[in-house]
């Protein structure tokens, strides 16, 4: 039976130290690896031990899945090859264009081993002082400003009803403007939880109430952030 070994990448450059020795053990017992991206991959492999052979192992570039990476797959789970899936931060299938391959390895009957790393939604969750029982990761908010503020308030009012966290990204270019439009439409009572560089020699998760958030808005451009609001 080919194993399919869900491979946690670090979410910070300088945190090797996340990373438990038994993904080498499973990164030897594999023969292909599917990547979201290969170059990143390739020089992950290498940081975590220096003695493998990277060119020893049959490489698949994940490109949110097309058809003709799942043609590949199933080939190598046919051959009864161990697969490597290795996500570009945090761990596969969570945020990430890998679940659709575990999905495939599910429906074919593979052993799929998912092994413990670090994930920025679970760290900034355990951090943040709210709600770990009911909670939602929502994903990327809307770009367009009208939208963004439709959805920002959609979420705050689900919080508040359900008594639930709601989670979200942003690429860290937009940091800014994200943190701007909350400030300005959720509620003063209204918790945000802040975590950026997690896992990193700057490592900050922060909880105040959005009307405290204003006393001292932070600098968050082009650094990985990720935010948590429940509203009271």
């Amino acid at each position: 039976m080919t194993t399919v070994y869900l491979i946690p990448t670090i979410i910070s450059e300088d945190a090797i130290n996340t990373i438990p020795n038994y993904i080498i053990t499973a990164i030897r017992d594999s023969k292909v690896i599917f990547a979201e991206d290969e170059r990143t991959a390739r020089r992950f492999l290498k940081s975590i031990d220096s003695t493998i052979v990277i060119d020893h192992f049959e490489w698949h570039t994940i490109h949110k899945v097309e058809t003709e990476q799942i043609i590949h797959f199933k080939s190598a789970i046919k051959s009864n090859k161990n697969i490597a899936i290795i996500s570009e931060a945090g761990c596969p299938g969570i945020a990430d264009p890998g679940q659709i391959l575990i999905s495939v390895a599910q429906e074919m009957g593979c052993l799929i081993k998912p092994l413990v790393g670090p994930n920025s939604i679970l760290l900034a969750l355990m951090a943040s002082g709210m709600n770990g029982q009911n909670f939602e990761f929502v994903g990327y908010l809307p770009i367009d400003n009208v939208d963004r503020i439709k959805k920002i308030k959609e979420i705050e009012a689900s919080s508040g009803r359900n008594n639930s966290t709601k989670i979200f990204i942003e690429t860290p270019y937009r940091n800014n403007q994200l943190v701007e439009c909350l400030l300005k439409n959720c509620n003063g009572s209204t918790k945000l939880c802040i975590g950026k560089n997690i896992t990193g020699v700057n490592e900050s998760i922060v909880t105040k109430s959005i009307k405290d958030w204003k006393l001292n808005q932070p600098e968050l451009h082009k650094v990985p952030a990720i935010f948590l609001i429940h509203a009271y």
